[in-house]
């Protein structure tokens, strides 16, 4: 913790292409829970040029209500692909071609999930440090701040020379384990404008990037480097792939904190890569605001059709005020985090999930329709009293 050293992390937009197949999955997802709370899905998405392909496997309905179901996930995909602003030549809203490969769950995963266990095997981590007021480290934070900004501007006609595609990295200096500078800026969007330079584009964004960092963040050492390889006009699935699940570091914690693997977006929340991800967030977050420890990281690890975590790890990295068993004792005993325990105490069985796709599943403010509800702090006490 006394150490300086830089570290950097990237985020990408909404419009990316991996980030465009997140958000068809979850508002797939979305649909499908609005029809039925207990719904089964497992929704992958892969984005090319002028084609989506939505594939995966889908659970607990009856043929009919199924068949109802299917015939909206076409109209879905080409309104989330229409909100995000694609319209260009290569990638169209409306002209795209589509094809919709979604099937029943296996009934050999179904019969797990069925007796209340885990919908999958795997680890899931879950991490808080108290560098910014969401408690999440402050390059990934502030790298979704600049694109949601940038993405905001964009669709209110503000920017209207920007596109949807766009990336960013920030490298934050750390003094005595705390930011303090911000020792480069890369900023890749698409722009409309062929004519514009990368020298144009900068002029455009760099208003909103130092609108969204501290003040004192950015100085005359602060390296900026703002469509680095000159013109950005193709861009989204026409440019590059995409692929529902690709970008698990951006959608948690930039690579402050390890990674199981499983990606979140259209898995619903038998599915423990997203529903123990969240847990883990949740509580690891209620850790370090009740005053336990500057940084904390928790892992739960599950087997295919068990009803209860294998084991539960917590790791504080020398800032825990108390001993690291502690923590594990006290926050199985504050939350049953079975998958079912985990779903009824965040309320998961709700169409909160398509908002989840762009800016990251963490670090985010609960909503009053139930959206995000594991950034609550509502463990503070209860963990507290379980430590004392």
């Amino acid at each position: 913790m006394d150490s300086s050293f830089y570290f950097t992390s990237e985020s990408v937009s909404e419009g990316h292409p991996d980030k465009l197949c997140d958000r068809i999955s979850d508002a797939v997802l979305d649909s499908f829970i609005t029809e039925q709370e207990s719904a089964r899905v497992a929704c992958e998405t892969f984005a090319t040029t002028n084609r989506l392909i939505v594939g995966g496997e889908v659970g607990v309905f009856d043929k009919d209500k199924l068949d109802k179901l299917m015939t909206s996930v076409e109209k879905i995909a080409r309104e989330c692909v229409k909100d995000i602003g694609y319209c260009q030549p290569g990638f169209h809203w409306e002209t795209l071609d589509f094809e919709n490969l979604l099937h029943r769950q296996s009934v050999d995963i179904a019969q797990g999930v069925d007796r209340d266990g885990a919908g999958d095997q795997g680890i899931m981590f879950g991490y808080a440090v108290n560098e910014t007021e969401k408690l999440m480290p402050a390059p990934l934070y502030y790298c979704h701040a600049i694109l949601k900004r940038l993405a905001e501007v964009r669709k209110n006609g503000y920017e209207p020379k920007l596109g949807p595609d766009s990336k960013s990295q920030l490298t934050i200096k750390y003094e005595n384990g705390k930011p303090v500078s911000v020792k480069s800026v890369v900023i890749s969007t698409q722009h409309l404008d062929e004519k514009l330079s990368s020298g144009d584009v900068r002029d455009i964004v760099e208003p909103y990037v130092r609108e969204i960092l501290p003040d004192e963040w950015v100085n005359s050492n602060t390296d900026w480097h703002i469509n680095p390889t000159g013109k950005f006009v193709i861009g989204g699935p026409d440019g590059d792939a995409g692929l529902t699940g690709r970008k698990i570091i951006v959608d948690t914690y930039g690579g402050a904190a390890p990674h199981g693997g499983g990606a979140f977006s259209g898995k619903d929340p038998t599915k423990v890569d997203r529903s123990a991800a969240y847990a883990a967030r949740y509580l690891a977050k209620n850790v370090v605001a009740a005053g336990l420890a500057d940084k904390c990281c928790i892992q739960l690890s599950y087997a295919i059709g068990i009803d209860r975590p294998l084991s539960i790890f917590a790791e504080t990295y020398g800032t825990g005020k108390v001993p690291a068993g502690v923590i594990e004792r006290a926050i199985s005993d504050v939350m049953d985090l079975s998958p079912k325990g985990i779903i009824n105490h965040l309320d998961l069985q709700k169409p909160i999930y398509s908002r989840t796709a762009a800016y990251g599943h963490f670090g985010r403010d609960p909503e009053s329709d139930g959206g995000f509800s594991w950034e609550k702090l509502d463990l503070i006490d209860e963990i507290r009293s379980k430590v004392n």
